[in-house]
Protein backbone atom coordinates (compact mmCIF):
# COMPACT_ATOMS: atom_id res chain seq x y z
CA UNK A 1 0.00 0.00 0.00
CA UNK A 2 2.70 2.46 0.98
CA UNK A 3 4.71 1.66 -2.16
CA UNK A 4 1.69 2.38 -4.40
CA UNK A 5 1.19 5.79 -2.77
CA UNK A 6 4.90 6.48 -3.05
CA UNK A 7 4.85 5.59 -6.77
CA UNK A 8 1.85 7.84 -7.37
CA UNK A 9 3.48 10.71 -5.52
CA UNK A 10 6.71 10.23 -7.49
CA UNK A 11 4.75 10.32 -10.75
CA UNK A 12 3.00 13.53 -9.72
CA UNK A 13 6.29 15.14 -8.71
CA UNK A 14 7.91 14.10 -12.00
CA UNK A 15 5.01 15.56 -13.99
CA UNK A 16 5.18 18.82 -12.01
CA UNK A 17 8.93 19.17 -12.51
CA UNK A 18 8.62 18.49 -16.26
CA UNK A 19 5.84 21.09 -16.57
CA UNK A 20 7.89 23.68 -14.66
CA UNK A 21 10.93 23.06 -16.85
CA UNK A 22 8.83 23.36 -20.01
CA UNK A 23 7.39 26.67 -18.77
CA UNK A 24 10.84 28.03 -17.96
CA UNK A 25 12.20 27.05 -21.37
CA UNK A 26 9.21 28.62 -23.13
CA UNK A 27 9.63 31.82 -21.08
CA UNK A 28 13.29 32.03 -22.13
CA UNK A 29 12.34 31.48 -25.77
CA UNK A 30 9.66 34.20 -25.68
CA UNK A 31 12.01 36.68 -24.01
CA UNK A 32 14.79 35.92 -26.50
CA UNK A 33 17.08 34.57 -23.79
CA UNK A 34 19.49 31.70 -24.25
CA UNK A 35 19.60 28.54 -22.15
CA UNK A 36 22.37 26.06 -21.46
CA UNK A 37 21.81 22.32 -21.68
CA UNK A 38 23.86 19.15 -21.40
CA UNK A 39 24.15 17.43 -24.80
CA UNK A 40 26.37 14.40 -25.40
CA UNK A 41 28.30 15.14 -22.21
CA UNK A 42 29.01 18.75 -23.23
CA UNK A 43 27.44 21.99 -22.02
CA UNK A 44 25.81 23.72 -24.98
CA UNK A 45 24.25 27.18 -24.98
CA UNK A 46 21.19 27.55 -27.20
CA UNK A 47 19.85 30.82 -28.54
CA UNK A 48 16.12 31.54 -28.43
CA UNK A 49 15.84 30.46 -32.09
CA UNK A 50 17.47 27.12 -31.29
CA UNK A 51 15.15 26.63 -28.31
CA UNK A 52 12.21 26.92 -30.68
CA UNK A 53 13.54 24.08 -32.81
CA UNK A 54 13.87 21.90 -29.69
CA UNK A 55 10.25 22.48 -28.70
CA UNK A 56 9.12 21.64 -32.24
CA UNK A 57 10.94 18.28 -32.09
CA UNK A 58 9.30 17.30 -28.79
CA UNK A 59 5.73 17.84 -30.07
Amino acid sequence: MKNKISDQLSSQIDAGVKAAIAEAIERHRKLGESISILKDGQIVTLSADEIFSLTEKSN
